[in-house]
């Protein structure tokens, strides 16, 4: 018999107002279970959302370029089978939901663990930031770890080709361009000359002081490293393959630190050597003339300053209505004007709809409301998010839960469905940032040594490197709206700071988010220099639960950047000098 369902936005952790940036299927359209419906973008990743059941879609109910929430109706399906009835695990109405994890009154017998080639008390599946810290801790409390990571190096894609790479050229980038600025003050230097070979090897210098430090901490603290590609076989055994041919390492706990991996928009030429995601342009091989960056979030914007630095005419397309949408618009403008005035294009509202290579480039068709003719580009970064390495490490076949986007779902301690194995950092969700891995690694090794504990952290920071750079946390101000919070807004221009014109940079802005009845502090924003510096105070603000007077009448060094954390306060407060507010 056949049924009409709606299918809704599933789960999708703490993003609100997510944008629609692509649609796979139309009214009339047979899908099967798992087909991928529509494709959502945050600033970090992209996701898609599958039908949970198969059948023919009805009514499309929304569109490119709308915003979605948890619960928001996609289309209508009409199935042929009854969705079952709800289990304890799984809850079942009009959509598919995210699996809740069902935590065992007891973990599995020792008795009942295969033996691997190598026995541990805790193996820990993936070394980036996340990874690394539950393998030092949990031998720092006394466990007999392994640690098993896919590439030659410990550090993971933060380290090796993420966080790391890029600000050291970020740094490069920020000299270039300073030495450019203060002409103004009378300064005047020749054009830099850039050695790409010494650029490229200072780089790889500081990636290899880190993860040579690394291996040097795995070592004292006798965790034993296999290099390979793991994949669970049992619940309690996962097969390695190394360079030297195979191995097992069962296990008593195991922690899943996995990562992610780029995303792709299907069709693109990706055989194409100019094609490149951000693995390839912190190659740095050369520096293009042309280079159009796909993505306006925070890794295409880092990539562009980059690249704009050492001599690219930058272009980037951007399918929202701002850069970094997850940032509250007033943020954005001061890097909005700064940019636009250094990059040859900024397209907003606008998608890239096919790419063609030529000889002398690769040749790009727009489509949206600023599209321009087809352009031909030397470069172009892929820069439209990352996707969960879930669906890699062979867990569904071992029974545990995979989410339709490829997350694995956890409870507060960081524990999966099956209450021996852990999950941490971008594998079970967002944001995929490596201070919520490192977060969580430490909390899920002091959970499995016996610690009572839970993940209570009330926010997690968020910074573009850019230039201005910007960073946020807590409440923004879409959200605050969004959840009919009753809340205020106060605001510090960086131009009445004398330590940002002493530096010629007074474009910045602090704002503070607080609670309209209690005074309490609920987010925070900034753009300027060093902001991700900036925002470590008003997150411990956060978590201690402070109010405006307490920053207010907190003493900051003067002259600072950090005082317009203070003078924001002040300004909520009504008590503020360094300006001049007229009383209402």
């Amino acid at each position: 018999m056949t049924q009409v369902v709606e299918i809704k936005i599933p789960d999708i952790g703490d993003f609100k107002d997510v944008p629609v940036i692509e649609l796979f299927v139309s009214p009339g359209d047979t899908v099967e279970k798992e087909t991928s419906l529509i494709t959502l973008e945050t600033d970090k990743a992209s996701m898609e959302v599958p039908s949970p059941y198969a059948g023919v879609v009805q009514e499309i109910k929304v569109k490119a370029g709308d915003k979605v929430s948890e619960g928001s109706v996609i289309l209508t399906l009409a199935v042929t089978e009854q969705p079952a009835a709800a289990t304890h695990s799984e809850t079942t109405t009009s959509e598919k939901t995210v699996v809740a994890p069902v935590i065992a009154s007891a973990p599995t017998s020792p008795q009942t663990i295969p033996s691997g080639d190598i026995h541990a008390d805790v193996v820990v599946l993936g070394a980036g930031p996340g990874g690394y810290t539950a393998a030092f801790r949990a031998a720092d409390l006394g466990k007999k770890v392994v640690l098993i990571e896919r590439y030659a190096a410990l550090g993971g894609v933060c380290l090796n080709v993420g966080c790391i790479p890029s600000k050291a050229l970020l740094h490069a980038a920020k000299v270039i361009t300073e030495a450019e600025d203060v002409e103004s003050q009378g300064i005047v230097f020749g054009k830099p000359q850039i050695d790409m070979d010494k650029l490229r090897a200072w780089k790889e210098s500081v990636i290899g002081k880190l993860t040579k430090g690394l291996k040097a901490l795995a070592k004292q603290r006798k965790v034993e490293v296999i290099h390979g590609t793991g994949k669970f076989t049992t619940p309690h055994l996962i097969q390695v393959e190394t360079a030297e041919g195979q191995k097992t390492v069962s296990f008593e706990h195991c922690v899943i630190a996995a990562g992610s991996s780029v995303a792709r928009i299907p069709g693109f030429p990706y055989d194409d050597p100019r094609l490149i995601d951000s693995t390839g342009a912190l190659e740095l091989k050369d520096v293009p003339k042309h280079m159009l960056v796909i993505g306006g979030g925070i890794i295409g914007l880092e990539m562009a300053t980059v690249y704009s630095a050492l001599g690219s005419k930058i272009s980037v397309v951007e399918w929202m209505d701002q850069l970094i949408p997850g940032a509250d618009p007033d943020l954005i403008k001061p890097l909005y004007r700064r940019i636009k005035k250094r990059y040859e294009a900024i397209y907003l509202k606008t998608k890239v709809t096919q790419i063609v290579a030529g000889e002398s480039g690769l040749t790009v068709t727009f489509e949206g409301e600023n599209a321009p003719e087809p352009q031909t580009y030397d470069r172009i970064l892929m820069a439209v998010g990352r996707r969960p390495n879930g669906r890699a490490i062979g867990a569904e076949e071992v029974g545990i839960l995979v989410n339709e986007r490829g997350f694995i779902p956890v409870d507060q301690q960081m524990r999966t469905n099956l209450p021996h194995i852990f999950a941490i950092g971008d594998i079970v969700g967002e944001p995929m940032l490596a201070h919520k891995a490192t977060y969580e690694g430490k909390l899920a090794a002091e959970i499995i040594a016996g610690h009572k504990a839970i993940f209570d952290a009330r926010t997690i920071p968020s910074v573009a490197y850019t230039d201005p750079e910007i960073a946020w946390m807590g409440l923004t101000e879409k959200e605050a709206v969004k959840q009919g919070i009753d809340y205020e807004k106060a605001s510090f221009p960086w131009a009445a700071s004398g330590r940002a014109i002493s530096m010629a940079r007074e474009e910045g802005l602090t704002q503070l988010l607080l609670d309209k009845n209690t005074r309490r502090i609920l987010g925070a924003g900034m753009v300027g220099i060093n902001a991700g510096e900036l925002i470590a105070e008003t997150v411990l603000a956060l978590e201690m639960g402070a109010d405006m007077q307490d920053i207010s009448l907190t003493i900051h060094p003067h002259p600072t950047l950090s005082e317009t954390v203070l003078f924001a306060a002040e300004m909520a407060e009504g008590t503020i000098t360094d300006l001049y507010i007229p009383k209402k």
